[in-house]
């Protein structure tokens, strides 16, 4: 290859090192939503501000338990908390995840519709066997 070539092509190497992190930072959100109940605290959160004991007294479990999940969300970027007194409250920090659990519903309902429209006309050719 000429100096000419060499000097036009492209730098990859930082693109290529911002890309990778970036899909670390993506895996990382996708990895701390990938629990029950993560999911479940973030969707108690949605619209509102609430304490570890009220987070706790709605999804339930214990509360070393629920800390851990909710430090891994926060480490991940959907939670923020902030000190009130004795008391730390929590609130979602990245609305996105809701359109994220939506998208996934859809595709699931979607999925689950095909399913049961596979299985009826299975079940109107095995009828039509019988007569």
């Amino acid at each position: 290859m000429s100096n000419l070539a060499h000097r036009l092509e492209p730098d990859l190497g930082s693109a290529g090192d911002a890309s990778a992190e970036l899909l670390e930072r993506v895996a990382t959100r996708l990895r701390a939503m990938g629990n029950p109940l993560r999911l479940r605290i973030l969707h108690t959160l949605e619209g509102r501000e609430l304490t570890v004991s009220e987070i706790l007294a709605e999804v339930g479990g214990r509360q070393a338990n629920l800390s851990k999940h909710l430090s891994v969300l926060r480490g991940a970027g959907l939670l923020n908390s902030r000190r009130d007194g004795v008391s730390v409250l929590y609130r979602i920090r990245d609305e996105a995840v809701f359109d994220i659990c939506s998208r996934v519903c859809d595709s699931l309902l979607q999925e689950a519709s095909a399913d049961v429209a596979r299985i009826a006309r299975a079940r109107e050719l095995m009828q039509g066997k019988r007569r």
